[in-house]
């Protein structure tokens, strides 16, 4: 990801956290199954957490919990959001932070899960993505993904991209994977796949939900 990405998502991120969830049954059902994959003792780090949307709904479950995200302007809504639900009682352990992935596998911590919720499209080259994720986790950790498989979209989708990138209705980081390709990188990555499913209702919606386990 580069600077560029983080302007376009510092734009983008009032209109971002007041847009709805395109598929709530499904949104939910990924919150449900990835609250019963995480120990309650667990060290959690999201990337790419957007306003913080499934960081407030999960960090309550888990020993603490850190939402990462490129976008300051993401990160600023999603610390109002914090403190408004502080005031509102939430006790978790959970704090926000503008950082990647690149900078974070820098620092040398670990944690027991991380997640990534429509992210690794977004994230830049796979390889170096996900050997980044694996680094932050301890052997034996969780990597939980759900992430848009652009490959598997239809051709109109994919060739509307490089145009709405040229008049700034995109990223200039979108990965074209399918999912069969996704989860060979993963394997390849050092992981190895324990759950790949469909949470989505809809049929175009093309999401995989991924658990990995760091080997």
């Amino acid at each position: 990801m580069s600077e560029h990405d983080a302007r376009f998502w510092d734009r983008a991120a009032k209109k971002y956290a007041a847009s709805p969830i395109d598929d709530e049954a499904g949104f939910e059902r990924t919150l449900a199954r990835t609250r019963v994959l995480m120990p309650p003792d667990a060290r959690v780090l999201e990337l790419g957490s957007g306003t913080g949307t499934a960081a407030l709904r999960l960090a309550d479950s888990v020993k603490s919990y850190v939402g990462t995200d490129i976008s300051a302007g993401m990160i600023a809504i999603a610390q109002e959001k914090l403190e408004t639900a502080r005031q509102s009682g939430l006790s978790a352990t959970l704090a926000f932070r503008q950082a990647t992935a690149d900078t974070l596998a820098r620092e040398g911590v670990q944690y027991d899960v991380v997640l990534g919720f429509n992210y690794l499209h977004l994230a830049g080259s796979l390889p170096v993505v996900l050997a980044q994720i694996h680094s932050m986790l301890v052997p034996g950790g969780l990597f939980i993904a759900k992430t848009p498989c652009v490959g598997d979209m239809n051709l109109l989708i994919r060739l509307a991209i490089p145009v709405m990138r040229l008049v700034g209705k995109a990223p200039s980081v979108v990965t074209t994977c399918s999912s069969g390709s996704l989860v060979q990188a993963i394997g390849e990555a050092g992981f190895e796949i324990l759950e790949n499913e469909r949470h989505g209702t809809k049929k175009s919606d093309y999401r995989p939900f991924i658990v990995a386990r760091a080997i």
